[in-house]
């Protein structure tokens, strides 16, 4: 989907040629690698090229035959940006403003607009506002009783995300000359990397989406604020923009930028800061539930940071590292995880172990028990897995799991892990996560940690996730093929790395308790850890955690307990709690869960694996706080159905991964694909099949009119002097001159 977006944008630029801007236009030119959008953009979608034209220059344009299928993207002027950004805990909240011009589309003329805004890292869309002159646009969750009852009315072309975090939303026909106000909002985690926060928001744009004229005001605004949530100094380390500080406190900065620009920004908004701590801490923040809250419990949010210690000690190392090789691995997945596996092993100490168990349908390890980490193990490791990795067959999970389990030694002073990287879906996963708590229940001092890493949306991501919390690891997940090997990296640099295991904190005698997630892992000194929950009582003063450090000695910290009233915790714990409560509804298929993550998710727009985003027209005139309107939101039973309908709502494509799919694991089909690969002879086949009805269809008029447009000069010049040589022989035949 990715190329053939391109590929239409592209055709869009072309198009792009027959506007007259009587000044010197904007360079259409390809000035990025990808066409595809590395900031906000919106794009004209045109499928009749004839509409093509300056709304405020008319000029004579000749004659265009036929259709653009599928349609070309032209991407739209922008004459004004604000980007405001809340960077609370580790996650950022985003909320863009943004005004374009259809300036490529006759006056008398309209055509629908395409939206996308790509997104950070783990980004997820929040909602979406649009303005145009005569009609309006919101986005909402609702959930999934409206889904299944319109779910054969879902446009792939509506919405949805055509990669990860690259969201896209089509808005139906606007004129013309019309402007078009975007106000929009995500989240997005920060990056952590050796003490340092990194926020990277997508927002470089081409040259060719400046408005023509310097006399087009164009006002780009910035406005950055940032709650590290401790009482400590924050130093700003690197910016790209050029920021100017409002407010400096204990905790928090804060940041302003404004001004009149020529063109818009090249590079992507990047600001890094880092909390100068010696040692471990963190904080605890507690707030009270909403009016609109279902769950009258008070809410807790609990974080550690590991400090900047450079000679702090970490557990010596036992892993086993179980990697998927069926046939769905092949290319790009299996060469990723390869390189990430091959660097991380190289990183470990000569005082640790490793061994590595390759699967598909059966079960290769590289050898019977834990190798020592020496060069002459890691050359042999090298010539096995390129020997090894050779991507077919099928998937099983649980023989590998028992079998690397069962080979970690019964160690005492260090961290033994499995870590299992797969990119499909197999029967009985809820069967294999019984099977590992039933393994883990006699826990030794640090028993065996479980980390998971999904590959593509194939695999279930939920099962995976589930893994993790029961065996105290973490999960990991890239759903662009791009991303494996930089994501598998990340994770497998944290579980490398652990200072602090076996954590617990003592909540004294809170009632009716719930932690997210239930089982603490370890923390990392290149990452973090933060829990939430749910509590009745009273909140103790200082919160105590407890773990046991490298040495295998105790460590405990007494973390500060404050109030918040700031409206993003909600927003951070609900994100938390939904996804570990997804994976609790699907092991347990407890309805009364599923039915409670939908509430969540309807009452802080955060998406749900139970809840789906709808697009709302609100025509001028007319009110969105209607009660219609609002039984749309909630649930819509058969009666209300039909005027729901009147309020031209259109039903998004899921946001989220969904659970897996078991029919395209067992097809082997490859991560990212969404048809099984044909095999050379079914294509043949296929072609000489259809060769006479496609031929018929390409004599009709309509069709052969398209084929013609499609040609290029020389070619077109090329069959119109053959058509001519071909009448002059025929003339020549019908006069007699062949006798």
């Amino acid at each position: 989907m990715a190329d053939s977006f391109s590929s239409a944008v592209e055709e869009g630029l072309r198009l792009s040629k027959r506007l007259y801007y009587a000044v010197a236009p904007p360079r259409a030119m390809r000035e990025m690698e990808s066409l595809l959008p590395q900031g906000p953009m919106m794009y004209a979608v045109i499928s009749d090229p004839g509409i093509v034209d300056n709304p405020d220059v008319p000029t004579y344009q000749p004659h265009v035959h036929g259709t653009c299928h599928p349609p070309a993207l032209i991407p739209l002027q922008i004459n004004l940006l604000s980007l405001e950004t809340h960077c609370f805990f580790h996650t950022a909240f985003v909320s863009l403003e943004a005004s374009f011009r259809l300036h490529c589309v006759m006056s008398s003329r309209s055509s629908p607009c395409l939206l996308a805004l790509p997104m950070g890292h783990q980004g997820s869309i929040l909602g979406v506002e649009v303005q145009v002159a005569k009609n309006s646009y919101r986005t909402k969750l609702t959930d999934e009783d409206v889904s299944s009852a319109e779910e054969k009315k879902v446009n792939p072309e509506d919405g949805g995300y055509l990669k990860p975090h690259l969201f896209t939303l089509t808005i139906p026909q606007i004129d013309g000359g019309s402007d078009i106000l975007i106000k929009a909002k995500w989240s997005q985690k920060l990056l952590y990397n050796d003490s340092q926060f990194t926020l990277r928001i997508p927002y470089t744009l081409p040259e060719f989406v400046t408005p023509a004229g310097k006399k087009v005001s164009k006002k780009e605004k910035i406005q950055l604020n940032v709650d590290a949530g401790l009482h400590t100094e924050v130093l700003c380390k690197t910016t790209s923009h050029p920021l100017k500080q409002l407010h400096r406190s204990a905790g928090k900065l804060e940041f302003s930028y404004e001004s009149d620009v020529l063109t818009w920004s090249k590079t992507d908004f990047i600001f890094c800061y880092a909390i100068p701590l010696g040692h471990t801490d963190g904080g605890v923040f507690l707030q009270s539930p909403g009016m609109l809250d279902s769950d009258r419990r008070e809410m807790f949010c609990c974080y550690i940071h590991p400090g900047e210690q450079k000679s702090r000690k970490i557990f010596k190392r036992e892993m086993i590292f179980l990697v998927d090789i069926s046939g769905s691995m092949q290319g790009k997945p299996l060469e990723s995880t390869k390189n990430a596996l091959l660097s991380t092993i190289g990183k470990l100490d000569s005082q640790d172990f490793f061994n590595i168990i390759a699967f598909n349908g059966e079960v290769y390890p590289f050898s019977s028990s834990l190798e020592p980490v020496t060069t002459k193990i890691i050359e042999s490791v090298s010539e096995w897995i390129n020997k090894t990795f050779v991507a077919s067959g099928g998937t099983n999970i649980l023989a590998p799991l028992n079998q690397g389990l069962d080979m970690l030694s019964k160690c005492q002073d260090s961290t033994s892990s499995v870590i299992l990287i797969t990119d499909g879906a197999v029967e009985g996963e809820r069967k294999i996560c019984d099977i590992m708590k039933t393994k883990l229940a006699d826990q030794k001092t640090i028993f065996p940690r479980i980390h998971t890493f999904g590959i593509g949306s194939f695999c279930n991501h939920y099962f995976l996730r589930m893994l993790s919390i029961i065996g105290r690891g973490e999960y990991d997940a890239a759903l662009d093929q791009d991303s494996i090997e930089e994501l598998m990296e990340r994770l497998l640099t944290r579980v490398t790395s652990v200072v602090l295991s076996n954590i617990t904190f003592d909540f004294h005698d809170l009632d009716d308790l719930e932690v997210y997630p239930s089982r603490v892992p370890d923390l990392s000194s290149q990452g973090y850890l933060m829990i939430s929950g749910r509590y009745q009582g009273t909140f103790p003063p200082n919160l105590k955690v407890s773990g046991l450090l490298a040495n295998m000695s105790s460590f405990s910290v007494d973390l500060k307990v404050q109030e918040s009233n700031d409206i993003l915790l909600n927003k951070v714990v609900a994100k938390q709690q939904i996804d570990v409560l997804t994976a609790k509804a699907w092991f347990s298929e407890d309805r009364e869960l599923k039915e409670k993550i939908a509430k969540i998710s309807l009452q802080y727009a955060v998406v749900s694996e139970y809840t789906r985003m709808i697009l709302i027209e609100i025509g001028k005139g007319k009110s969105s706080a209607g009660s219609s309107t609002k039984q749309v939101m909630n649930k819509i039973d058969p009666q209300n159905m039909e005027e729901s309908k009147q309020q031209k709502i259109r039903l998004l494509q899921p946001l989220v991964i969904g659970f897996g799919d078991i029919s395209a694991t067992i097809d082997n089909i490859p991560p990212g694909c969404r048809t099984k690969p044909q095999e050379a002879t079914d294509i043949i086949a296929k072609a000489a099949s259809d060769c006479c009805g496609k031929l018929c269809d390409v004599i009709c008029c309509m069709c052969c009119i398209r084929a013609c447009s499609g040609l290029n000069d020389q070619c077109a010049i090329a069959m119109a002097q053959l058509c001519g040589a071909l009448a002059c022989l025929g003339c020549y035949v019908c006069c007699g001159g062949g006798k």
